[in-house]
């Protein structure tokens, strides 16, 4: 299973996902893309496999991933201060990936329903839910098409 997680910024909600799958799925393939090189570089430090940077990273790695993980904000163009391109948001969006997506309520995009919890509290509970997904779990069935 390859789990792709794409965080823009400094790249510290990635760092923590990337940490969090790693130890909850240790088989899992885990690839960060960061919008920026320093996003990627803190997910490399903590531990992905391969890390990229850019737009057509996004677009080739999200062709290519089993899962997608990041901020709510990856789906949606000109998100996170304009770091999310049209390109990236349609790439996340088209991808035959089951999307685990971490509503964070920052630049002007509120989750309606978001909880507030703790970011160590999403970042587990995004992790759970890519564990479930690598045992077969509840969205398993996203790369043959059933969403």
């Amino acid at each position: 299973m390859t789990v792709l997680v794409i965080d823009g910024q400094g790249g510290g909600l990635g760092r923590q996902l990337v940490a969090a799958v790693k130890a909850r799925v240790p088989g899992a393939a885990v690839w960060a893309v960061g919008t920026n090189s320093a996003a990627a570089t803190a997910m490399l430090r903590a531990g992905a496999d391969k890390a990229a940077t850019g737009e057509n990273a996004v677009a080739v790695a999200c062709r290519r991933a089993d899962v997608i993980v990041g901020p709510v904000g990856i789906v949606i163009a000109d998100a996170m201060l304009g770091e999310i391109t049209p390109a990236m948001a349609l790439a996340v969006g088209q991808s035959a990936a089951a999307r685990v997506l971490v509503p964070v309520n920052q630049c002007d995009n509120i989750v309606a329903g978001a909880q507030g919890l703790p970011m160590a509290r999403l970042v587990q509970s995004a992790a759970e839910a890519v564990e479930s997904l690598a045992a077969g779990g509840p969205g398993a069935g996203a790369q043959s098409g059933a969403h």
